[in-house]
């Protein structure tokens, strides 16, 4: 059973490192997208489509990168207590924390994927005079809320082991690099 619990993690940790490295660069897109709307309003016709898609691509940047901020650790903490804490503490702590991250992003989960489903169903559109359709990019959400839901259980597997005196070595590349990050 804990081998296939350290290839859950692995497989899992795996698939969003290497997203997560994508997604870095997925900025340089919201930038071009915001620089040709700068440029257009100066030499040209103003695009009608630039704000809205500099805004569905920053969605999809840090909805596809979240799961990798996760898996970092760099994502923010209330830090009045934990940092005094013994490592052991900690990892104690997070084990039982992780579960109401869990509810959160299922509760949000199940809301995206209802809300997606409606967007297919009834060909829903934005309101602005572009009018692009809205499924594609509630889809990306629900990908990037399923991937931390994903990640959030790797991440409660991993605080487990160490509890248990079996750490799970993590699906990334780098691991031995980023030292005290993991």
């Amino acid at each position: 059973m804990w081998r296939w619990i350290e290839a859950y993690v692995r497989a899992v940790e795996w698939l969003n490192y290497r997203l997560g490295r994508v997604m870095m660069y997925f900025l340089f897109v919201m930038m071009g997208i915001l620089l040709w709307s700068s440029i257009s309003k100066v030499l040209v016709i103003p695009s009608i489509w630039t704000l809205e898609m500099a805004q569905f691509s920053l969605v999809a940047y840090y909805m596809l990168g979240g799961p990798y901020s996760l898996q970092l650790g760099s994502n923010v903490r209330m830090d009045l207590l934990y940092s005094g804490w013994s490592e052991r503490k900690r990892t104690l702590v997070d084990t039982f924390s992780i579960f109401a991250m869990i509810f959160y992003l299922g509760v949000l989960l199940y809301g995206g994927i209802t809300s997606t489903i409606y967007a297919l169903e009834y060909g829903e559109r934005s309101y602005s005079s572009w009018r692009p359709y809205m499924a594609p990019i509630k889809i990306v959400m629900d990908v990037g809320l399923f991937l931390m839901l994903l990640q959030s259980f790797a991440i409660f597997f991993k605080d487990l082991g160490k509890l248990m005196g079996r750490p799970i070595r993590s699906g990334i590349p780098c691991e031995e690099a980023l030292g005290d990050v993991l």
